[in-house]
């Protein structure tokens, strides 16, 4: 099991980031509020990890904080929900949204995010219902309504694709947040996120 890696970012396009950890390139994959936490390219980070075997593939999940990686490994515990799939809710909401929503039987924000169906927002529900109170819900990540130039929109589309919303719903995300106050696409990709838990 790899539990932490320290390194240097190499490369980073949300959802992945490569982390060169004395000479060995390790491909992480990261929700995105992990993302926005990351330091520039060239500068030393660490990130606490989960490592996931199967038979096509060996993936590495990478996070910020231990609260993030202890609600992932609750999330991939409930039936029907993948370490994916679990990412695109880290990704959608923060710890303290998901909390509140499962708190109040809120089904209709949580099929919002990327795969999450009717069937499996009712499980999470009731299977975590009792597990949110462990949630550090102090953390509430303010987002930067988004963007302009075209090179940003699509960054975030491409990102927003990547875990899990279909090209289409990413690209209505996206314009329903457009300004010219937009720097990054993490501004923009923030807030196309904070548009979906908003409604």
């Amino acid at each position: 099991m790899i539990g932490q890696i320290t390194g240097i970012i190499v490369n980073k396009l949300a959802p992945d980031v490569l982390v060169d950890v004395q000479g060995v390139g390790y491909e992480v994959l990261v929700s995105l509020g992990t993302f926005f936490d990351l330091p520039e390219i060239g500068a030393g980070v660490t990130l606490h990890t989960h490592f996931v075997v199967r038979d096509d593939a060996q993936l590495l999940f990478g996070f910020s904080s231990l609260q993030e990686r202890i609600l992932f490994r609750t999330l991939i515990k409930v039936n029907g929900v993948g370490p994916k799939m679990a990412l695109g809710i880290l990704s959608g909401m923060t710890a303290g949204e998901f909390a509140h929503a499962i708190r109040n039987d809120d089904v209709a924000t949580l099929v919002r995010l990327p795969g999450v169906g009717k069937k499996t927002a009712e499980r999470l529900v009731i299977e975590m219902r009792d597990r949110v109170d462990d949630i550090d819900t102090t953390a509430n990540d303010s987002a930067e309504i988004a963007i302009k130039q075209p090179d940003i929109q699509k960054e975030a589309e491409s990102a927003l694709i990547a875990l899990g919303y279909k090209p289409q719903d990413a690209a209505k995300m996206i314009s329903k947040v457009e300004t010219d106050e937009i720097t990054s696409a993490e501004q923009l990709i923030r807030g196309a996120l904070k548009s979906m838990v908003a409604k």
